[in-house]
Protein backbone atom coordinates (compact mmCIF):
# COMPACT_ATOMS: atom_id res chain seq x y z
CA UNK A 1 0.00 0.00 0.00
CA UNK A 2 1.22 3.54 -0.89
CA UNK A 3 2.26 5.85 2.01
CA UNK A 4 -0.34 8.50 0.20
CA UNK A 5 -3.23 6.24 0.86
CA UNK A 6 -1.85 6.33 4.51
CA UNK A 7 -3.77 8.68 6.99
CA UNK A 8 -4.87 9.79 10.96
CA UNK A 9 -8.51 8.48 10.00
CA UNK A 10 -11.08 11.31 11.36
CA UNK A 11 -13.55 8.33 11.76
CA UNK A 12 -14.48 4.64 11.46
CA UNK A 13 -17.13 2.62 10.04
CA UNK A 14 -19.28 -0.04 12.38
CA UNK A 15 -20.88 -2.77 10.34
CA UNK A 16 -22.82 -3.75 13.13
CA UNK A 17 -24.79 -6.69 13.23
CA UNK A 18 -26.92 -6.58 10.21
CA UNK A 19 -26.73 -4.61 7.00
CA UNK A 20 -30.86 -5.59 6.36
CA UNK A 21 -32.71 -2.12 7.10
CA UNK A 22 -35.97 -3.74 7.74
CA UNK A 23 -34.25 -5.58 10.96
CA UNK A 24 -33.14 -2.49 11.88
CA UNK A 25 -36.38 -1.45 14.25
CA UNK A 26 -36.22 -4.99 15.74
CA UNK A 27 -32.86 -4.55 16.79
CA UNK A 28 -33.30 -1.21 17.92
CA UNK A 29 -36.22 -2.43 19.89
CA UNK A 30 -34.69 -5.86 21.54
CA UNK A 31 -31.43 -3.50 22.43
CA UNK A 32 -33.19 -1.00 24.30
CA UNK A 33 -35.36 -3.33 25.90
CA UNK A 34 -32.04 -5.86 27.31
CA UNK A 35 -30.37 -2.34 27.76
CA UNK A 36 -33.46 -0.77 30.10
CA UNK A 37 -33.54 -4.56 32.15
CA UNK A 38 -29.97 -4.73 32.91
CA UNK A 39 -29.80 -0.90 34.24
CA UNK A 40 -32.86 -1.33 36.09
CA UNK A 41 -31.60 -4.83 37.47
CA UNK A 42 -28.19 -3.63 38.43
CA UNK A 43 -29.81 -0.49 39.87
CA UNK A 44 -32.07 -2.04 41.81
CA UNK A 45 -29.09 -4.44 43.55
CA UNK A 46 -27.27 -1.73 44.28
CA UNK A 47 -30.19 0.51 45.86
CA UNK A 48 -31.20 -2.87 47.40
CA UNK A 49 -27.71 -3.50 49.25
CA UNK A 50 -27.20 0.29 50.08
CA UNK A 51 -30.52 0.66 52.01
CA UNK A 52 -30.86 -2.90 54.06
CA UNK A 53 -28.26 -2.99 56.93
CA UNK A 54 -28.48 -6.80 56.92
CA UNK A 55 -26.30 -6.42 53.40
CA UNK A 56 -23.74 -4.39 54.56
CA UNK A 57 -21.38 -7.39 54.88
CA UNK A 58 -18.29 -7.86 52.23
CA UNK A 59 -19.68 -10.60 49.96
CA UNK A 60 -23.08 -7.97 49.00
CA UNK A 61 -19.90 -4.92 48.78
CA UNK A 62 -18.47 -6.66 45.91
CA UNK A 63 -22.13 -7.45 44.27
CA UNK A 64 -22.85 -3.87 44.64
CA UNK A 65 -19.68 -3.03 42.95
CA UNK A 66 -20.37 -5.41 40.47
CA UNK A 67 -23.44 -4.34 39.52
CA UNK A 68 -22.08 -0.99 39.14
CA UNK A 69 -19.76 -2.22 36.38
CA UNK A 70 -22.10 -4.15 34.93
CA UNK A 71 -24.39 -0.81 33.81
CA UNK A 72 -21.29 0.78 32.93
CA UNK A 73 -19.77 -2.10 30.50
CA UNK A 74 -23.30 -1.94 28.62
CA UNK A 75 -23.51 1.55 28.67
CA UNK A 76 -20.00 1.37 26.92
CA UNK A 77 -21.25 0.11 23.53
CA UNK A 78 -25.74 -0.32 23.49
CA UNK A 79 -26.39 3.68 23.65
CA UNK A 80 -23.97 3.95 20.83
CA UNK A 81 -25.51 1.10 18.70
CA UNK A 82 -28.75 2.47 19.25
CA UNK A 83 -28.06 5.81 18.59
CA UNK A 84 -26.23 4.83 14.97
CA UNK A 85 -29.92 2.27 14.23
CA UNK A 86 -31.76 5.69 15.26
CA UNK A 87 -29.63 7.85 13.18
CA UNK A 88 -29.13 5.50 10.46
CA UNK A 89 -25.05 5.99 10.54
CA UNK A 90 -22.57 3.51 11.70
CA UNK A 91 -19.35 6.21 11.42
CA UNK A 92 -17.66 6.64 14.97
CA UNK A 93 -15.04 9.32 15.02
CA UNK A 94 -11.18 8.28 16.01
CA UNK A 95 -11.50 9.80 19.39
CA UNK A 96 -14.95 8.28 19.77
CA UNK A 97 -13.66 5.09 18.83
CA UNK A 98 -10.38 5.01 21.26
CA UNK A 99 -12.40 6.48 24.02
CA UNK A 100 -14.90 3.05 23.67
CA UNK A 101 -11.96 0.82 23.65
CA UNK A 102 -10.76 2.30 26.78
CA UNK A 103 -13.48 2.10 29.26
CA UNK A 104 -14.63 -1.17 27.45
CA UNK A 105 -11.24 -2.69 28.18
CA UNK A 106 -11.96 -0.82 32.08
CA UNK A 107 -14.95 -2.44 32.59
CA UNK A 108 -14.61 -5.80 31.45
CA UNK A 109 -11.63 -5.85 33.31
CA UNK A 110 -12.89 -5.31 36.38
CA UNK A 111 -15.99 -7.62 35.73
CA UNK A 112 -13.13 -10.42 35.54
CA UNK A 113 -11.66 -8.78 39.14
CA UNK A 114 -14.39 -8.32 41.37
CA UNK A 115 -15.16 -12.37 40.48
CA UNK A 116 -12.20 -13.21 41.40
CA UNK A 117 -12.01 -11.14 44.58
CA UNK A 118 -15.55 -12.19 45.52
CA UNK A 119 -14.04 -15.45 45.13
CA UNK A 120 -11.37 -15.10 47.75
CA UNK A 121 -14.17 -13.66 49.80
CA UNK A 122 -15.99 -16.85 49.73
CA UNK A 123 -12.93 -18.39 50.26
CA UNK A 124 -12.09 -16.88 54.25
CA UNK A 125 -15.76 -17.50 54.82
CA UNK A 126 -16.21 -20.90 54.09
CA UNK A 127 -12.27 -21.93 55.31
CA UNK A 128 -11.35 -19.64 57.73
CA UNK A 129 -15.37 -18.70 59.56
CA UNK A 130 -14.21 -17.55 62.72
CA UNK A 131 -11.71 -14.80 61.40
CA UNK A 132 -13.84 -13.53 58.35
CA UNK A 133 -14.90 -10.23 59.84
CA UNK A 134 -11.18 -9.43 60.86
CA UNK A 135 -9.74 -10.75 57.18
CA UNK A 136 -12.13 -9.64 55.35
CA UNK A 137 -12.39 -5.92 57.30
CA UNK A 138 -13.68 -2.27 55.53
CA UNK A 139 -10.87 -1.35 54.92
CA UNK A 140 -9.01 -4.60 53.11
CA UNK A 141 -12.80 -4.65 51.12
CA UNK A 142 -11.95 -1.11 49.94
CA UNK A 143 -7.77 -1.72 49.45
CA UNK A 144 -8.91 -4.61 46.93
CA UNK A 145 -11.42 -2.90 44.74
CA UNK A 146 -9.21 -0.01 44.57
CA UNK A 147 -6.42 -1.51 43.83
CA UNK A 148 -9.07 -3.75 40.77
CA UNK A 149 -9.13 -0.27 39.73
CA UNK A 150 -6.21 1.10 39.27
CA UNK A 151 -4.48 -1.96 37.99
CA UNK A 152 -6.89 -2.24 34.98
CA UNK A 153 -7.30 1.72 34.71
CA UNK A 154 -3.13 1.84 33.99
CA UNK A 155 -3.42 -1.56 31.53
CA UNK A 156 -6.36 0.15 29.57
CA UNK A 157 -4.55 3.46 29.23
CA UNK A 158 -1.44 1.49 27.95
CA UNK A 159 -3.09 -0.02 25.40
CA UNK A 160 -4.77 3.28 24.17
CA UNK A 161 -1.44 4.93 24.11
CA UNK A 162 0.01 2.53 22.13
CA UNK A 163 -3.09 2.50 19.85
CA UNK A 164 -2.46 6.30 19.28
CA UNK A 165 0.80 5.50 17.76
CA UNK A 166 -0.86 3.12 14.85
CA UNK A 167 -1.68 5.03 11.19
CA UNK A 168 -5.60 4.14 10.01
CA UNK A 169 -6.41 4.40 6.27
CA UNK A 170 -9.54 6.34 5.08
CA UNK A 171 -12.51 4.61 5.00
CA UNK A 172 -11.31 2.09 7.95
CA UNK A 173 -14.24 -0.33 8.16
CA UNK A 174 -14.72 -2.28 11.60
CA UNK A 175 -16.81 -5.33 11.08
CA UNK A 176 -18.46 -4.98 14.69
CA UNK A 177 -21.16 -3.06 16.38
CA UNK A 178 -18.47 -1.75 18.55
CA UNK A 179 -14.64 -0.65 18.67
CA UNK A 180 -13.11 -3.79 19.90
CA UNK A 181 -9.50 -3.82 20.63
CA UNK A 182 -8.76 -6.83 18.82
CA UNK A 183 -10.96 -5.27 15.55
CA UNK A 184 -9.27 -1.97 15.65
CA UNK A 185 -5.55 -3.67 15.79
CA UNK A 186 -6.71 -5.45 12.47
CA UNK A 187 -8.02 -2.73 10.86
CA UNK A 188 -4.70 -0.69 11.36
CA UNK A 189 -2.36 0.15 8.04
CA UNK A 190 0.48 0.22 10.03
CA UNK A 191 2.31 -2.49 12.18
CA UNK A 192 0.96 -3.87 14.96
CA UNK A 193 3.58 -6.03 16.56
CA UNK A 194 4.11 -4.42 19.66
CA UNK A 195 0.21 -3.79 20.29
CA UNK A 196 -0.51 -7.51 19.66
CA UNK A 197 2.42 -8.65 21.89
CA UNK A 198 0.82 -6.69 24.99
CA UNK A 199 -2.74 -7.75 23.83
CA UNK A 200 -1.52 -11.07 24.50
CA UNK A 201 -0.17 -9.88 27.96
CA UNK A 202 -2.82 -8.41 29.12
CA UNK A 203 -5.51 -11.16 27.86
CA UNK A 204 -3.00 -13.19 30.49
CA UNK A 205 -2.86 -10.92 32.92
CA UNK A 206 -6.72 -10.57 33.00
CA UNK A 207 -7.87 -13.79 31.95
CA UNK A 208 -5.48 -16.40 33.01
CA UNK A 209 -4.34 -14.82 36.75
CA UNK A 210 -7.79 -14.54 37.92
CA UNK A 211 -9.28 -17.66 36.48
CA UNK A 212 -6.66 -19.37 38.54
CA UNK A 213 -6.89 -17.70 41.62
CA UNK A 214 -10.74 -18.82 41.40
CA UNK A 215 -10.19 -22.35 40.84
CA UNK A 216 -7.63 -22.54 43.95
CA UNK A 217 -10.52 -20.48 45.77
CA UNK A 218 -12.53 -22.83 45.03
CA UNK A 219 -10.22 -25.85 45.41
CA UNK A 220 -10.18 -25.02 49.40
CA UNK A 221 -13.23 -24.16 49.44
CA UNK A 222 -14.51 -27.86 48.36
CA UNK A 223 -11.92 -29.08 50.28
CA UNK A 224 -13.17 -27.61 53.32
CA UNK A 225 -16.58 -28.97 52.30
CA UNK A 226 -15.43 -32.33 52.26
CA UNK A 227 -14.29 -32.23 55.95
CA UNK A 228 -17.82 -31.00 57.55
CA UNK A 229 -19.72 -33.61 59.33
CA UNK A 230 -23.24 -31.83 59.32
CA UNK A 231 -25.23 -32.07 55.36
CA UNK A 232 -26.85 -28.88 56.71
CA UNK A 233 -23.97 -26.99 57.24
CA UNK A 234 -22.57 -28.38 53.97
CA UNK A 235 -25.58 -27.25 51.77
CA UNK A 236 -25.62 -23.65 54.13
CA UNK A 237 -22.38 -22.75 53.17
CA UNK A 238 -22.32 -24.20 49.29
CA UNK A 239 -25.36 -21.86 48.82
CA UNK A 240 -23.48 -18.84 49.55
CA UNK A 241 -21.33 -19.91 46.69
CA UNK A 242 -24.34 -20.54 44.28
CA UNK A 243 -24.88 -17.70 42.84
CA UNK A 244 -20.85 -17.07 42.48
CA UNK A 245 -20.35 -20.00 40.38
CA UNK A 246 -23.03 -19.16 38.24
CA UNK A 247 -21.44 -15.76 37.02
CA UNK A 248 -18.41 -17.16 36.85
CA UNK A 249 -19.12 -20.17 34.44
CA UNK A 250 -21.40 -17.35 32.35
CA UNK A 251 -18.47 -15.16 32.44
CA UNK A 252 -15.82 -17.52 31.27
CA UNK A 253 -18.26 -19.86 29.54
CA UNK A 254 -19.22 -16.84 27.11
CA UNK A 255 -15.86 -16.04 26.54
CA UNK A 256 -14.64 -19.46 25.37
CA UNK A 257 -17.63 -20.15 23.69
CA UNK A 258 -17.26 -16.46 21.58
CA UNK A 259 -13.41 -17.30 21.16
CA UNK A 260 -14.03 -20.95 19.79
CA UNK A 261 -17.51 -19.92 17.53
CA UNK A 262 -15.32 -17.20 16.23
CA UNK A 263 -12.27 -19.93 15.50
CA UNK A 264 -14.65 -22.06 14.09
CA UNK A 265 -16.36 -19.80 11.64
CA UNK A 266 -14.36 -17.34 10.64
CA UNK A 267 -16.96 -14.71 10.21
CA UNK A 268 -16.75 -11.24 11.53
CA UNK A 269 -20.54 -10.94 11.78
CA UNK A 270 -20.95 -14.12 13.33
CA UNK A 271 -18.60 -13.36 15.60
CA UNK A 272 -20.42 -10.02 15.98
CA UNK A 273 -23.11 -11.61 17.13
CA UNK A 274 -21.77 -14.17 19.64
CA UNK A 275 -20.19 -11.05 20.70
CA UNK A 276 -23.65 -10.07 21.72
CA UNK A 277 -23.71 -12.63 24.73
CA UNK A 278 -21.06 -10.88 26.94
CA UNK A 279 -21.35 -7.42 25.77
CA UNK A 280 -24.98 -7.35 26.91
CA UNK A 281 -27.19 -10.89 27.75
CA UNK A 282 -24.20 -11.51 30.53
CA UNK A 283 -24.47 -7.95 32.37
CA UNK A 284 -28.76 -8.44 32.41
CA UNK A 285 -28.54 -12.06 33.77
CA UNK A 286 -26.56 -11.13 36.37
CA UNK A 287 -29.03 -9.50 38.66
CA UNK A 288 -31.13 -12.46 37.73
CA UNK A 289 -28.94 -14.53 39.23
CA UNK A 290 -28.05 -12.83 42.45
CA UNK A 291 -31.46 -12.30 43.45
CA UNK A 292 -32.81 -15.44 42.54
CA UNK A 293 -30.50 -17.40 44.03
CA UNK A 294 -30.08 -15.56 47.24
CA UNK A 295 -32.83 -15.07 49.77
CA UNK A 296 -31.14 -12.35 51.55
CA UNK A 297 -31.05 -10.08 48.19
CA UNK A 298 -34.95 -11.22 47.29
CA UNK A 299 -35.82 -10.22 51.07
CA UNK A 300 -34.13 -6.92 50.96
CA UNK A 301 -35.29 -6.07 47.06
CA UNK A 302 -38.80 -6.94 48.75
CA UNK A 303 -38.80 -4.45 51.56
CA UNK A 304 -37.29 -1.80 48.65
CA UNK A 305 -39.83 -2.25 46.78
CA UNK A 306 -42.58 -2.37 49.19
CA UNK A 307 -41.20 0.40 50.81
CA UNK A 308 -41.31 2.81 47.30
CA UNK A 309 -44.42 1.50 46.56
CA UNK A 310 -47.09 4.39 46.85
CA UNK A 311 -50.03 4.12 49.49
CA UNK A 312 -53.76 3.50 48.11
Amino acid sequence: MGAGNLTGASQFLLLGLSDDSERQPLLFGLFLSMYLVTVLGNLLIILAVSSDPHLHTPMYFFLANLSFVDICFISTTVPRMLVNIQAQDKHISYVGCLTQVYFFTVFCGMDDFLLTVMAYDRFVAICHPLHYMVIMNPHLCAFLVLMCWFVILSISLFHILLMMRLTFCIGTEIPHFFCELAQILKAACSDTLINDICLYVATALLCVFPLTGILFSYSQIISSLTKMTSTEGKYKAFSTCGSHLSVVSLFYGRGLGVYLFSAVTHSSQTSSIASVMYTVVTPMLNPFIYSLRNKDVKGALGRLLSRDAPCL
